[in-house]
């Protein structure tokens, strides 16, 4: 149950990104991002009325933490999309996502499996190759895009280890939180920036499709750490960008290249030790 869970938010962070993706190309992406955030919001807010479930204060604290990594991973890897250094942003954003997730669980005590830890030590090769893209933005936009794709890394992992921390009775509202809290971060820095996102195009709004994908993720994954690991869990649902590159491929008819058709082979392969594990 929890592998398959991770999967689908693996599938739904990937169709997410892809979507706010294409929007981003037509409009400006921080006001993608912001409708997205708002988009989950809204979809969350009514699962929360249906299961309102009992969350404590400390379960609210949690949702505020998961909202400022959620927040601030986005608008760094945005910021690494919109300035073309996401060939560099994105593999290690993608690595740092399942990274900090893993090193929680092993301080929490978790002990994977032989098979699982092989399972990992494929996945993350295979997110960096399935991520790497060409990246235009020169060498002084290479160490500008590590400083991003560290920083991204580090609030998406701040994002799956806070939301292990909410228990099952703790209900959706902490996840609809997250959303509200990611949306104000990403206006802090896009306005830090001089970055506009307020989605005055209507194109804009396509982030609230995004948005709504990525809340079924969140919630998908959150529900997956009740069922299993959160170093399991963490590194399948990381897999999120082979589902966006093969989304990419088949709808967009965009070439995958050789390096990401290794990465896609490897987390494959990943996914397969991880289930036997």
């Amino acid at each position: 149950m929890a592998i398959l869970l991770s999967l689908l938010a693996a599938l739904s962070y990937g169709l997410a990104d892809f979507v706010g993706g294409v929007f981003s190309k037509r409009v400006s992406p921080w006001a993608v991002a912001f409708s997205a955030q708002i988009g989950g919001a809204l979809l969350v807010l009514g699962f929360s009325l249906v299961e309102p479930g009992a969350p404590t204060r400390v379960d609210l604290a949690w949702g505020v933490l998961a909202g400022l990594g959620n927040g601030f991973g986005t608008a760094f890897l945005y910021r690494g999309l919109s300035s073309g250094r996401m060939g560099v942003v994105a593999p290690i954003s993608g690595v740092g996502a399942a990274l900090v997730p893993v090193s929680v669980g092993l301080l929490a005590g978790e002990r994977p499996s032989a098979l699982v830890w092989l399972g990992i030590a494929l996945a993350l090769p295979g997110i960096w190759y399935v991520s790497r893209g060409p990246s235009t933005s020169g060498t002084t936009g290479m160490a500008a895009g590590v400083k991003d794709g560290v920083l991204a890394g580090l609030g998406f992992g701040t994002l799956f280890a806070s939301l292990a921390q909410l228990p099952a009775e703790a209900g959706f509202l902490p996840l609809a939180l997250n959303q509200v809290v990611a949306a104000g971060a990403i206006i802090v820095v896009a306005t830090a920036l001089r970055s506009a996102w307020l989605p005055r195009d209507p194109r804009a709004l396509g982030g609230l499709i995004s948005g709504a994908l990525g809340a079924v993720a969140t919630g998908s994954f959150l529900v997956a750490t009740h069922h299993g690991e959160l170093t399991i869990t963490a590194v399948i649902s990381s897999l999120y960008p082979a589902f966006t590159v093969v989304l990419a491929a088949t709808v967009l008819r965009e070439h995958i290249l050789r390096t990401q058709a290794v990465g896609l082979a490897l987390c494959a392969v990943a996914i397969g030790l991880v289930a036997a594990g």
